[in-house]
């Protein structure tokens, strides 16, 4: 019974959304209040509807009812609750119902609180919210249907993929649903203003607050993908550059551009059109995500489906929400007014710069990541694209934008001094050129793009902190009076600053612990030692351990550093007996400068296949990017995002008072 009335909840949400997409859109048209008041309710009601189908899906989950067959293929009574719950998402169709729920989630929120949004504007942004999720909603009923039955009912289910059985993986994908899904709002608000022909400083600061919340999510669900991968693979590393990692990262990319571009929309009531098509265009990325990862056009550990009939229906709803949004926005686009003029040499400038690189940047990643499934789709030979063409073609473009991402802020809007700007950021110079040197001297086999690397680090940190003691006159002012101006600070300047500094710990972060890695691969017996950056493991024995659905071979070692002990690690190699799948849980032991991570590989003769690994730096990484995540989230408390932004007619109104 709980299965058939989520059922009948995600044909209730349809309906609903089916409404939600058509009545507030005409009466935007015709200037019918009710019509376009009608999209309050059904955004709530569509949401309160996939909420009950999510909940039964959970409690089918939780109580084992394998009559269900998405609980029958993904889960099992032995699992632990907590994998149970994921279990909810960990497949192609209740990570479906998950991706409308947050898509439900944003269009009611802006139905609750966005009363002080223009009528007519709130009326378009909530139809297209439902447009897609009508889409979405329909391609579950259709091809993906969660709530099927299984007869005959299986004494016991097949179990969650081992893969998955990870606290990191039980909450990764929520929240890199809640990025993905998040930008679907700036996409709406780009139709809506296309549809209404007006983009101003308003509309960019009611989508800033939207985009930015997406952007903080998705790069914390990156950044815990990243750690899965890093500690449950067992290959010591935390980026592949593997399709659905690029999948999420491309939106990323697009997604940072988009913000920055939509504050010289506010601030200067330029680069309209660009705003708008990177809105479409972060959107687009991420439904390309979404296809890539249940197409079944690649393999990859973080696929969901194999099934060519789903992909050919997300295929379709792609080519209908793309194209159909750029042919929109090759009509409309032109009729935008341009706004404020300002020079090369400016603030707005060096966010056009960045918003370039950037979107190169996303380019190339498209380009490296579907580009063997096109040529694989027309006949061509297999290749693969990996790290060393991503390597040589991304990274490059990253070192302009970060040196740029240090001048940027210092300087002036509409026009500005270079050479002043410059002159204020000689320190950070000289610090960056000292740190550099330093490690050249006390790590001489580095490279010289690892010394490069670490010197862009410290320049955008040393450059972030000097433009906030800038703002607040530190040392030019006394102090007092710098701590009012500090208090004074809106607080998207504070995330700003702090973001930037998570960005240069994650630079630091990858530079170190990719350059200065250590890894040492081996064959151990019992008693056996090895010394590994001057510390020494030494294998004291494996023993069999029972885990609550696993058996596993755990090992112990002892690792000492001179002699003086340091640690005790137990890697375990782990078996799952419903599915058969051997699984690698790495043994890390951190101190915040490094990482040492040992596995337990197949068992070789009387021995062991050891892999041991110095790490150094490698934690900065993923705290630099927490870092960035708390940067976002204190901007997006800045309550200029919840008040509006004055209209421009207002302000020149007020100006005149002044001036009289």
């Amino acid at each position: 019974m709980i299965a058939e009335i989520g059922h009948f909840a995600l044909g209730l949400a349809l309906i609903l959304a089916c409404a939600q997409a058509f009545f507030p859109l005409a009466g935007a048209a015709r200037g019918r209040v009710l019509w376009m008041n009608v999209a309050e309710p059904a955004a709530v009601g569509q949401f309160a509807f996939v909420a009950v189908a999510f909940a039964c899906l959970t409690y089918l989950y939780i109580v084992s009812d394998f009559s269900v067959a998405t609980v029958a293929e993904n889960s099992n009574s032995a699992l632990p609750l907590l994998y149970k719950i994921a279990g909810t998402w960990g497949n192609h169709e209740g990570s479906m119902v998950l991706w409308v729920l947050i898509l439900s989630l944003f269009g009611m929120s802006v139905a609750l609180f966005g009363g002080n949004l223009p009528p007519q504007l709130r009326a378009r942004v909530l139809s297209v919210q439902g447009m897609i999720a009508a889409g979405f909603l329909l391609f579950i009923v259709l091809t993906s249907n969660p709530f099927l039955r299984l007869v005959p009912v299986p004494a016991n289910g097949r179990d969650l993929n081992p893969l998955l059985q990870d606290p990191g993986l039980a909450f990764h994908p929520p929240f890199l649903y809640l990025g993905y899904v998040g930008f679907s709002m700036a996409f709406s608000f780009a139709i809506a203003a296309l549809i209404e022909g007006r983009v101003d400083a308003a509309w960019a600061r009611w989508v800033r607050p939207w985009t930015l919340a997406a952007w903080c999510f998705l790069t914390l669900g990156i950044a815990m993908g990243s750690w899965w991968s890093y500690y449950t693979l067992g290959w010591g590393g935390w980026w592949a550059w593997d399709p659905v990692e690029n999948a999420s990262f491309m939106p990323w990319l697009a997604g940072t551009a988009l913000l920055h571009s939509a504050i010289v929309t506010e601030k200067r009531d330029a680069l309209k059109s660009w705003t708008i098509l990177l809105a479409i265009l972060t959107f687009s990325l991420s439904l390309i995500g979404t296809f890539l990862v249940r197409s079944g056009v690649l393999t990859s550990v973080h696929s969901f489906a194999n099934d060519p009939a789903r992909g050919l229906f997300i295929l379709l709803l792609l080519g209908v929400a793309i194209g159909g949004s750029l042919f929109l926005y090759a009509l409309r686009a032109p009729r935008l007014k341009s706004g404020g003029l300002f020079s090369a040499i400016s603030r707005e400038g060096s966010l056009v710069l960045n918003n370039f690189l950037l979107a190169v940047g996303a380019a190339t990643v498209f380009i490296g990541t579907l580009y063997p499934l096109f040529l694989d789709s027309i006949g061509g030979d297999k290749v693969s694209v990996g790290p060393p063409y991503f390597n040589a073609t991304f990274v490059p473009l990253m070192v302009p934008m970060i040196l740029v991402m240090g001048i940027g802020p210092m300087l002036s809007w509409k026009r500005a001094d270079l050479a002043g700007a410059l002159s204020r950021l000689k320190l950070a110079a000289a610090v960056s050129i000292v740190v550099a040197f330093a490690a050249f001297i006390f790590a001489t086999h580095g490279s010289v793009l690892a010394y490069g690397g670490i010197a862009l680090a410290m320049w955008l940190l040393a450059a972030t902190l000097i433009e906030f003691a800038d703002r607040i006159r530190l040392f030019r002012v006394d102090w007092r009076d710098s701590l009012r101006r500090a208090a004074a600070l809106p607080r998207a300047a504070y995330g700003m600053t702090i973001a930037h500094a998570g960005l240069a710990i994650v630079i630091a972060g990858i530079t170190v612990s990719s350059a200065w890695r250590i890894e040492s691969i081996q064959v151990m017996r019992p008693g056996d030692s090895v010394n590994v950056a001057g510390y020494t493991f030494t294998l004291n024995g494996v023993t069999e351990t029972q885990g609550p659905n696993y058996t596993a071979n755990q090992a112990r070692f002892t690792v000492t550093q001179d002699g003086k002990p340091v640690a005790v690690m137990l890697p375990e190699k782990r078996l799952y007996p419903v599915q058969g799948m051997p699984i690698t849980a790495a043994a890390i032991r951190t101190n915040g400068l490094f990482d040492l991570y040992a596995t337990l590989g197949d068992k070789t003769g009387d021995g062991w296949t050891t892999r041991i690994y110095f790490n150094p730096l490698i934690p900065w990484l993923f705290g630099g990017a927490v870092i960035m995540f708390l940067g976002g989230l204190v901007s997006l408390s800045d309550r200029r995002y919840r008040i509006g932004a004055p209209t421009r007619k207002r302000a020149l109104a007020a100006g005149a008072r002044a001036s009289a």
